[in-house]
C-alpha cells in the first residue's frame, strides 16, 4: 500500500466523488466489476491453473496434479469469509488464498500448486488479465461514443455557427466542422487503448524473485510463454518489468489524456450552454430542477462531470507514475489500487458522457444568429482578402483595420462601414458587398474536412 498523504487525500476526495455521481447498481458486464474481490480471486486461481498446466505439459509436475487443481478452481472453493479468516494468521494475500483453496484439493496434488512461482509473480498476472479486460470494455464504451459523434457530426455539417479563438468571435464555422475534431480525437483514444493493451497483452510474467527465472528450473522461459498463452495472453516480454512497473504507468497516462479529452467537451458545452450563447443544451428531462431557489436555471451537469473527472483520473495516473520509481529488482507494489480505481472512474467518465452527448440538443437558429452578434464584422478577412487583389495585400489589411475600427466605434454593421468609405466603395459594389459578407459562403473546407473525418472512421470500423 501506499502510505503518502497525498495519496490518501486523493483516495478520500475520489470516494466521496464517485458516491456522489453513482448510485446505480452496477451492470453485470462493468470494470467495476472486473476489480470485485470475487473476480479476481478466480482469476488467480486461473493463474494459477495455467501455471501448473503448462509444467505439466512440460513434464515438471504430473499431469494427474494439474488436473486435480484444474477440476477445483472455482470459486466455491475460495470463499472470502474463509480468506479473512485465514488472512489473520498468515498476514499474506497470496498464501491465505493458496491455503484455503488447498484444503479442497487432494493432498498429494497440493503439493504443486504454485510450484516455483513467487507472489508477485500471480499477483501482477492478476493486475494484467484484469487491465486487459477492463481496455475491452473501455474501447467498447469508446466505440458507443463514437456512434453518437458520427451522427452528430453528420447532422450538423451545414449547421452555421461562429468559430472562436481566445473567447472571440474568429471566423465562420459549423457545428459539424467543431464536432468532428471530437470524433477525430475520441478515434486517436481507442487507438491509443489498443496500443496500450498490445503491450499489456505482452506483460504477464513469471521470472521469479530478482526476475531471473530461478526456482522455476531450466524450462522456465517456455513454461511462462505457455503459461500465458494459456490465459489467452501473448507471448511475454522476455524483461524483467516487475521493479519498473512502466506498462501500467503507459496504461494510466493514457487514461489520463483520454480524461482530458473528455474534460475538453465538457468545457466547451458548459460554454455553450451559457444563457449568453445557448447554443447547445444538455437534456436532463422535463422535471429537472436547475436550481433550488432560481427556477430559470438549467445548470450544465453533465459537462461539470466531465471536467470533473478530467481533474481526478490525471492525478491518479501521478501516482501511478510514481511507482516507476523503485529500489533495485523490486518494490513492494504500491499503486495497484489507484490502477482499480482509475479503471473505475474512467468506466464512469465513459458513462457519463453517452447520454449527454447521445441527447444532445443542438439549437441551430441560436448558432446561426450569433454568427450576426459583431454585425458582419466575423467576415472582415474575407473582404480584406477581396480587396488584396485589387489594392494590395498591407493596403487592404491596413484599410480594414481602420473600416472595423470604424464599424465599432458608430456602431454600424461592416457592411455600412464599408460602403462609406470611399476607397472600398470605388472597387466594390453593393451587390457584391452583400455576397461576400454572407457567411454561410465563407467557411473554407469545413464541411469537406468533417466528411473526410467520417469517412475514415467508418473505413476503420469496418476493417
Amino acid at each position: 500500500m501506499n502510505h503518502n498523504p497525498y495519496n490518501k487525500c486523493m483516495k478520500k476526495y475520489l470516494l466521496s466523488f464517485l458516491i456522489i455521481l453513482s448510485g446505480t447498481i452496477l451492470a453485470e458486464d462493468t470494470v467495476a466489476n472486473i476489480f470485485k474481490v470475487n473476480y479476481k480471486n478466480q482469476l488467480f486461481m486461473d493463474v494459477e491453473v495455467a501455471l501448473a498446466e503448462a509444467q505439466s505439459e512440460l513434464g515438471i509436475i504430473p499431469s494427474w496434479a494439474a488436473n486435480e487443481i484444474s477440476s477445483k478452481a472455482d470459486i466455491k472453493y475460495l470463499s472470502q469469509k474463509d480468506i479473512d479468516k485465514e488472512h489473520k494468521l498468515v498476514r499474506h494475500t497470496l498464501v491465505a488464498r493458496l491455503n484455503v483453496w488447498k484444503r479442497s484439493i487432494d493432498k498429494d496434488a497440493a503439493e504443486y500448486l504454485h510450484y516455483g512461482a513467487t507472489t508477485v509473480d500471480i499477483w501482477d498476472t492478476v493486475l494484467v488479465l484484469q487491465i486487459k479486460d477492463s481496455i475491452d470494455l473501455l474501447i467498447d464504451d469508446l466505440l458507443e461514443i463514437e456512434d453518437y459523434l458520427l451522427t452528430l457530426t453528420k447532422d450538423n455539417l451545414y449547421t452555421y455557427m461562429p468559430g472562436r479563438t481566445l473567447g472571440q468571435h474568429a471566423l465562420p464555422i459549423t457545428f459539424g466542422k467543431k464536432t468532428s475534431t471530437w470524433l477525430a480525437e475520441n478515434r486517436r483514444n481507442i487507438e491509443r487503448l489498443q496500443h496500450v493493451q498490445s503491450k499489456i497483452n505482452k506483460s504477464g510474467i513469471l521470472k521469479g524473485a530478482v526476475g531471473s527465472y530461478l526456482g522455476l528450473g531450466p524450462q522456465a522461459i517456455e513454461t511462462e510463454k505457455l503459461m500465458m498463452i494459456n490465459l489467452g495472453l501473448d507471448e511475454p516480454s522476455k524483461d524483467d518489468w516487475h521493479g519498473i512497473r512502466d506498462i501500467f504507468a503507459e496504461y494510466a497516462l493514457t487514461l489520463a489524456i483520454i480524461s482530458k479529452s473528455f474534460g475538453r467537451i465538457g468545457n466547451e458545452l458548459t460554454l455553450l450552454q451559457m444563457t449568453e450563447l445557448g447554443e447547445t443544451e444538455e437534456y436532463l428531462g422535463s422535471k429537472s430542477v436547475g436550481s433550488s431557489t432560481m427556477p430559470q436555471k438549467k445548470n450544465p451537469r453533465g459537462p461539470g462531470d466531465l471536467l470533473e473527472y478530467s481533474r481526478i483520473i490525471p492525478r491518479l495516473s501521478e501516482i501511478v507514475l510514481d511507482d516507476m520509481i523503485n529500489s533495485f529488482e523490486r518494490d513492494g507494489e504500491k499503486s495497484d489500487d489507484e490502477l482499480k480505481q482509475i479503471s473505475i472512474v474512467t468506466e464512469q467518465m465513459l458513462d457519463r458522457a453517452k447520454p449527454l452527448l447521445k441527447e444532445l440538443k443542438v439549437n441551430k437558429q441560436k448558432m446561426r444568429d450569433n454568427l450576426n452578434l459583431t454585425n458582419g464584422l466575423i467576415l472582415s478577412q474575407r473582404l480584406t482578402f477581396y480587396l488584396a487583389d485589387k489594392l494590395g495585400k498591407d493596403t487592404a489589411n491596413e484599410l480594414m483595420h481602420d473600416v472595423a475600427k470604424f464599424a465599432l466605434e458608430n456602431n454600424l454593421t461592416l457592411e455600412e462601414a464599408a460602403l462609406q468609405n470611399s476607397i472600398i466603395s470605388k472597387n466594390i459594389t453593393k451587390s457584391e458587398l452583400k455576397n461576400i459578407l454572407n457567411p454561410e459562403t465563407y467557411i473554407g473546407l469545413a464541411v469537406k474536412q468533417a466528411q473526410l473525418i467520417i469517412q475514415d472512421i467508418e473505413n476503420k470500423r469496418t476493417k
